[in-house]
């Protein structure tokens, strides 16, 4: 029998990494010169808060980590774009019931958290840092793993034909809606009104749910809200915040 006849069950199966996607970074990465206390941050502390193998280049077979033993058993939440991780941190110490994986590819946002996980005495039986592209932490996040996820202050990108650019699109909402578990919070916060329509727009057809009943349930804060910089300085600018709660489906 040739090989082109072998019948597909009796063949092995292809030993090949998956092909990696062409993905476009349009963020910042860098900023101003980290102070020598945030470098020790990044030195001393970036590796032991590892969620594990997420980048192509430390895992090209693209193997799932697992979020449950990660954290011994708690509820997994995920922070994308954490900027200077107040609310991650605020959110760990208020929760101590819960894990949080945070992602941020922006490298001064990434020694500020550390700063903070550092003041605030948290291990990383409690909060994982990714340092890069949540879409690659999408890759290797298995099905229904993650209970809430927040996105507050995203990059706006706001000519128009940068909106494609937006977390708030398929590329990004629907690997989201795979590692969401049913009936998972989705929060997102943003001071741009065309983010919220383009939000408003995007993801309910993505498989979530907007919960609102009332202009309140947009315009005031969560009961458990801690501002960040990106919220203080749109105030100070005076830019209207929305808080959007979304459920997935």
């Amino acid at each position: 029998m040739t090989q082109e006849s072998t019948p597909p069950e009796s063949r092995a199966p292809s030993s090949r990494p998956p092909a990696r996607p062409r993905r476009n970074f349009y963020g910042r990465i860098h900023g101003k010169t980290l102070r020598a206390s945030q470098k020790a941050y990044l030195e001393e502390d970036l590796g032991r808060f590892s969620p594990g193998p997420v980048t192509w280049e430390e895992n090209p077979e693209r193997k799932p980590l697992d979020p449950g033993a990660m954290f011994g058993g708690r509820p997994v939440w995920l922070e994308i774009g954490f900027g200077g991780g107040e609310h991650m941190v605020h959110q760990a110490v208020s929760n101590p019931d819960v894990g949080i994986i945070g992602a941020e590819p922006f490298i001064n946002g990434v020694a500020m958290l550390l700063g903070k996980i550092r003041a605030a005495g948290l291990g990383p039986e409690r909060l994982r840092v990714h340092p890069g592209d949540v879409r690659d932490l999408f890759d290797v996040l298995p099905d229904e793993s993650i209970s809430r996820a927040f996105l507050l202050y995203p990059d706006p990108w706001p000519k128009k034909k940068h909106h494609r650019r937006r977390f708030v699109t398929p590329e990004h909402l629907e690997p989201l809606h795979r590692v969401l578990k049913p009936g998972a919070i989705f929060r997102v916060a943003t001071d741009i009104p065309d983010y919220v329509r383009q939000t408003l727009e995007q993801v309910p057809r993505h498989g979530f749910e907007w919960l609102a009943e009332g202009p309140r349930d947009w315009r005031a804060p969560w009961e458990d809200w801690q501002s960040t910089r990106y919220e203080k300085k749109a105030l100070r600018e005076g830019r209207v915040p929305h808080y959007l709660t979304f459920r997935r489906l």
